[in-house]
């Protein structure tokens, strides 16, 4: 099966066919850094690790491209409220991000722009667009794009242009030619922030700083554009309009977007007060557990982030970590002749537009299939069942080079959690419920070293197992 991705301006899956054979072009919008990144800036920017990451394996050569927004009003709110330059508090946050990605086990991207090092191409592009007739000047040191230059304006969106001004509540603007133009450069205010260009003393507008550096490092086309879906519009609906006006080809091929994070079944706003940041996440979960949570949805659904959620990741994440380490401490890891089942139902997900939540549950299948094989042929190296096991365990090594997830030695897995007693040292009944089956099923075919193996591994989890009649209760202490 071919790679197929859901691309947001076609409204559908399509076969994924790079602009230049074996190699693709990505770029991603990364955060304003005005502030702490919260768990929302994680979705995205894990998930569109994952996709690079999968591309690479599928053996494409990936030029990817992650953006830093180092100039926007909220930046200069910022410093303009604590007093210092806008360049210590990129610079600041932007340190944070990178310390909080890679706890997160991302991969750094082919390059990392920042919008204050392209500013002469930034205007660079703005004198095309003008030439053009596409942008124009006007007395202040505005410049604007105009919406009625491009006629494909809302290709991605779905959105109007007429029905936008029809139902438009915009602030009446006498310089602009439409209410609906968008700002390329805006003069500086006394005190801000300022370059020089050929309409004064200003600064770039959000959208053209985008436009200027996927130009810059991946040309005029490139095949994949990644962000929120909250960035549909009108950021890149926007930076479509720009560099299409310019070139007068196709920007970029495949629009792929993710879902948001919800935060207990409310969508997070200041207003609520429900801003969950990374670094507090970090704070309460290992990095593995939450990557795990980010991917454990297809990243163009919405996910919900509660106590609850991030307790069952926890309790699935130990219980594949176990499985490892039994496999393990068997000393019936072989080196397996070529990949199993469930890779290759890995490669079938992934290659259906990324699916991760399909691919993580062929993991879980798959270490409850071992679990039980493992019971069967414990001890017994001659089994026919330690190939399988073998490929099962290789497969899963595969596995989480991809999803990032599934890295660390298991028993330094365990020993970290024990020391650190970290939030996801919960108790999921699902898990203590198969491991008291799996320790029944071995003291019926009288492997009691693997039954004592269990209930040792169930004290650790402060499980009390009262042996009866009727069967094995259990209580917590």
């Amino acid at each position: 099966m071919s790679l197929k991705v859901y691309n947001t301006l076609k409204g559908k899956k399509e076969e994924f066919i790079p602009i230049h054979e074996g190699k693709v072009g990505m770029y991603v919008c990364g955060p304003t850094v005005y502030d702490t990144s919260h768990i929302g800036h994680a979705r995205s920017v894990v998930v569109f690790d994952m996709v690079y990451r999968w591309l690479t394996r599928l053996d494409y050569e990936v030029t990817y491209v992650r953006n830093f927004t180092d100039v926007d009003d909220k930046i200069i709110k910022k410093a303009n409220e604590t007093g210092d330059s806008c360049t210590e508090i990129t610079e600041k946050y932007i340190d944070e991000f990178h310390n909080e990605m890679d706890a997160l086990n991302v991969l750094r991207p082919t390059m990392s722009p920042k919008a204050t090092q392209h500013i002469r191409h930034i205007i660079d592009f703005i004198l095309m667009l003008i030439d053009k007739g596409k942008a124009y000047h006007v007395e202040g040191g505005d410049v604007y794009f105009s919406i009625d230059s491009f006629k494909e304006y809302g290709k991605l969106s779905g959105r109007n242009p007429d029905d936008m001004r029809a139902g438009a509540r915009i602030a009446v603007d006498e310089k602009k030619q439409s209410p609906l133009d968008f700002t390329l450069w805006k003069p500086a205010k006394p005190g801000e922030p300022f370059w020089e260009s050929p309409w004064g003393r200003g600064r770039p507008g959000w959208h053209i700083e985008c436009s200027a550096m996927s130009y810059e490092y991946l040309g005029k086309s490139f095949d994949i554009h990644g962000g929120g879906k909250d960035l549909i519009f009108p950021h890149h609906e926007n930076e479509i309009a720009q560099s299409e006006a310019v070139f007068g080809c196709q920007f970029v091929k495949y629009w792929i977007h993710n879902g948001f994070v919800d935060i207990d079944n409310e969508k997070m706003s200041k207003s609520l007060g429900n801003f969950t940041m990374i670094k507090e996440v970090l704070a309460d979960y290992s990095p593995e557990v939450i990557r795990l949570f980010l991917l454990s949805k297809h990243y163009r659904s919405p996910i919900d982030y509660n106590e609850d959620s991030m307790r069952e990741i926890s309790l699935g994440l130990d219980r594949i970590y176990a499985f490892l380490e039994r496999l393990e401490e068997t000393n019936m890891v072989l080196e397996p002749k070529k990949p199993g089942e469930l890779w290759a139902g890995f490669v079938h997900a992934m290659n259906d537009d990324f699916n991760s939540a399909k691919a993580l549950g062929l993991v879980f299948e798959a270490v409850k299939k071992g679990n039980r094989l493992l019971d069967r042929t414990h001890n017994n190296p001659e089994s026919d069942g330690c190939e399988t096991l073998a490929q099962v365990h290789a497969d899963i090594l595969s596995i989480a080079k991809i999803l990032g997830i599934f890295l660390v030695n298991p028993g330094d897995y365990f020993k970290t959690k024990k020391d650190k007693g970290v939030a996801d040292m919960a108790i999921d009944p699902t898990v203590v419920d198969d491991l008291i089956e799996q320790r029944m099923t071995a003291r019926a075919e009288k492997n009691f070293a693997r039954a004592d193996e269990i209930r040792d591994q169930l004290q650790e989890m402060n499980i009390i197992l009262e042996d009866g009649p009727q069967g094995t209760t259990w209580t917590v202490e």
